[in-house]
């Protein structure tokens, strides 16, 4: 009997330490947060995104988050309004989803349609319904991973305020939502310190602020300098490619900054060790092997629906028509381009107008040299927007290009692409100087007159809409041709120039000199 028991303590001792020896090595485990910012509808990236997710999951405890601007960015996008995209991001399973501004570029029930159909909690602790004075999506959520708390914290810039002013306002032109009804930083630290409340051990702030600094005071280190209880941010908007900039928050605390690029060009990974050391890494797409099988089969069932939808053959280049330099860097947003310039020529040319102006960043990709599709060119010219003539004071016109400066040397959205005008920046003192605009009888440019009215081809955006920084807005609306961008680019370059890009747009054509 005294043996039986003996056994019987002995076994129970041996499971018991078994268990202790089993949780122990349950908390011991690392912790992996896999994160993506600005993917603009790099679909491939996805499946590797997935895979890499999957492989890690062996050996440590794998979160897995969005930080903005998913939905729009290639043909994929522009032809589903979203829609391909999302059916992709839900096979995922992502921990946590944030807004970027381009998720409002649909307009904002589009934007609420497809996000409802995301299973992920999307956290946004800066999106306000005016009507209503409440949040539209809930500002963080906590996940348990292994024996931690951890709260994913959601903002996205309130420049889309301008840049997308259309999807937060009314027919009636009335304000119906809103992205700063205080200071940005005070939202954050509010959410901050709620998540806090509710036990968070780590707070992470998901953010599509980025790193430039603008008028609104939000970019994502002026936040960090503001306010307390962050641990680590994972940034997106301004599709810089950061391991680890470290910002000293309020406290005086050093805090990690990160940020991907964009389009997949990594992948981010944050760990977090059991002692609460945060590192992270950057690991190029390239690089990695692994594709989640359904996932994968997903996007290329995606892309066959895409090629039956964009394969038709539009005109044959000589010569690729970039927005980027040869470093990679987005050499659209900071001077001229033959992709600029061509683009820009197709709307001035087609509507007769004196002058045509584009804001950089509706031109989302460059095309390769050789023969091009609709595909290709829409992957170009995304977006819905519809070519307007507005009449505009020269003055005006000097006003907005030196408005479009403020930013130089970095990288901006709004600066302006231009045809039938040309100018010199003095970079250094954000402004601009002998503008001229060209004589469409003698061929030859001449000096602005300051008090004439031209006639200006662009985007309605770009009018109405809060383009350019509503440099145009209140000018009258000359003609509205009901044709988007894209449709007045493919009349251009089949009728103009008959099917044929050659080498006049090899490279750009002076309309910018730089100081």
């Amino acid at each position: 009997m005294k043996r039986i028991v003996w056994i019987s303590v002995l076994a129970y001792v041996m499971l018991c330490h078994a268990g202790y020896t089993y949780s122990q090595s349950l908390r011991q485990r690392n912790i992996v947060i896999l994160y993506e910012n600005d993917a603009h509808c790099a679909m491939d990236g996805y499946a590797k995104l997935a895979g890499l997710r999957d492989a890690i999951a062996d050996t440590a405890d794998v979160c897995l988050v969005s930080n903005g601007d998913y939905v729009q960015g290639q043909t994929v996008g522009a032809i589903s309004k979203g829609q391909y995209v999302v059916d992709v991001m839900k096979a995922l399973s992502y921990d946590a989803v944030t807004l970027g501004n381009h998720e409002f570029d649909y307009g904002m029930e589009r934007m609420f349609e497809l996000l409802r159909q995301v299973p992920a909690p999307i956290v946004c602790c800066n999106l306000y319904d005016v009507r209503s004075g409440r949040m539209v999506y809930a500002p963080f959520v906590i996940k348990r991973v292994g024996n931690k708390k951890i709260a994913f914290v959601g903002v996205v810039t309130p420049t889309s305020m301008e840049d997308e002013a259309y999807a937060f306002k009314d027919e009636r032109d009335s304000l119906i939502y809103d992205l700063q009804p205080e200071d940005i930083s005070v939202l954050v630290q509010r959410a901050v310190d709620e998540a806090r409340r509710a036990g968070a051990d780590y707070v992470i702030l998901d953010s599509h602020l980025g790193e430039n600094e603008n008028a609104r005071h939000s970019d994502s280190h002026t936040v960090v300098a503001n306010t307390t209880g962050i641990d680590i941010v994972l940034d997106g908007h301004s599709h810089a490619v950061i391991t680890a900039d470290t910002v000293l928050n309020k406290a005086g605390k050093p805090i990690i900054v990160t940020q991907t690029g964009t389009k997949f060009a990594n992948v981010g990974k944050l760990l977090i060790t059991p002692d609460g050391r945060m590192t992270t890494s950057l690991i190029p797409i390239a690089s990695v092997k692994e594709k989640n099988a359904y996932v994968a089969h997903l996007v290329d069932s995606i892309n066959t629906m895409l090629h039956a939808q964009t394969s038709r053959l539009i005109c044959h280049s000589e010569v690729p028509l970039r927005i980027t330099d040869d470093e990679g860097r987005e050499a659209v947003r900071m001077g001229e381009t033959n992709g600029g310039d061509i683009v820009t020529d197709a709307f001035r040319l087609v509507t007769g107008s004196d002058i045509s102006v584009l804001n950089s960043g509706s031109i989302r990709n460059e095309v390769k040299a050789g023969d091009l599709t609709y595909g290709d060119l829409l992957s170009m010219l995304p977006y819905d927007n519809y070519i307007v003539v507005a009449e505009v004071k020269g003055s005006t016109i000097v006003a907005m290009l030196n408005k479009l400066m403020a930013f130089l040397p970095k990288p901006d959205g709004q600066f302006p692409q231009v045809s039938g005008m040309k100018f010199v920046i003095h970079e250094k003192e954000h402004r601009v100087s002998d503008v001229q605009v060209l004589n469409s009888y003698t061929q030859h440019y001449e000096p602005i007159n300051l008090d004439r009215v031209y006639t200006v081809a662009t985007t309605k955006y770009c009018v109405t809409d809060g383009g350019l920084y509503n440099a145009f807005k209140g000018c009258k609306i000359k003609w509205e041709t009901k044709r988007t961008y894209n449709d007045i680019f493919i009349e251009y370059v089949t009728k103009n120039l008959n099917g044929h890009i050659g080498q006049e747009y090899a490279q750009p054509q002076g309309r910018m000199k730089k100081m």
